[in-house]
């Protein structure tokens, strides 16, 4: 599994923390469409609060539209060459640096043990199938350790996302988000992915500490 931390104050990245923020903020702000289907637009959510089964495994599907909508560079989206296959891995790597730092969100695809969250209801012990995630910026800690800013929509993901999911909507998901007017939906949202600090993000927000000189771990088909 790639390392992961949440952002902290003193972290500085490639578009800035509030370049990426203010960019999901709007985009968040004009997902129109009916409360249930714009809170799927972004989130992979769990089927209840108790987090007993997922609503959907469209990863991909939500990546990518995701990943439009939050690349406001000229050239667009920008989907990665198979980062499973070792050949030519640092010059992958470094046109997604490139990408990034030009305003193109980044779909990242990988096994799902390994870009998937700790806690993700989808990891498995054969860790069979795949996970899509979304890089929208790159960073160099003090120490000089390098990393990615990502994206993860699935709210199962981790502690923290569960535990920041499960008094914003209490009991079953499809049942209770229903009822949300359209700013409670964005306001669960903006919870969920922009978090409560100016200076970082919501649990759903990553850092990404890959090492960008070895192939990711083939994907196992079920």
């Amino acid at each position: 599994m790639i390392e992961q931390a949440y952002v902290q104050a003193v972290d500085q990245t490639t578009p800035t923390i509030q370049d990426i923020r203010a960019r999901i903020s709007q985009a968040v702000d004009a997902t129109a469409g009916p409360v249930f289907e714009r809170l799927k637009f972004w989130l992979q959510m769990p089927t209840d609060s108790m987090f007993t089964g997922m609503v959907d495994n469209d990863c991909k599907v939500r990546a990518e539209r995701v990943g439009i909508q939050l690349s406001t560079g000229a050239s667009g989206l920008y989907e990665s060459s198979d980062l499973s296959v070792p050949m030519g891995i640092e010059g992958k790597w470094a046109a997604i640096d490139e990408a990034v730092k030009a305003d193109r969100a980044v779909i990242v695809n990988g096994s799902t043990g390994h870009v998937g969250g700790r806690e993700s209801k989808f990891n498995n012990k054969r860790n069979t199938g795949f996970h899509v995630i979304v890089f929208l910026a790159v960073g160099q800690e003090l120490s000089g350790r390098r990393y990615y800013l990502g994206f993860d929509p699935d709210v199962s993901a981790t502690a923290e996302s569960r535990a920041k999911w499960k008094p914003l909507v209490v009991g079953s998901t499809d049942t209770k988000v229903k009822k949300f007017d359209d700013a409670k939906s964005v306001e669960v949202l903006k919870a969920m992915i922009l978090g409560d600090s100016e200076d970082g993000f919501g649990p759903l927000v990553r850092k990404y500490y890959v090492e960008t000189d070895k192939a990711f771990p083939a994907i196992i088909r079920a």
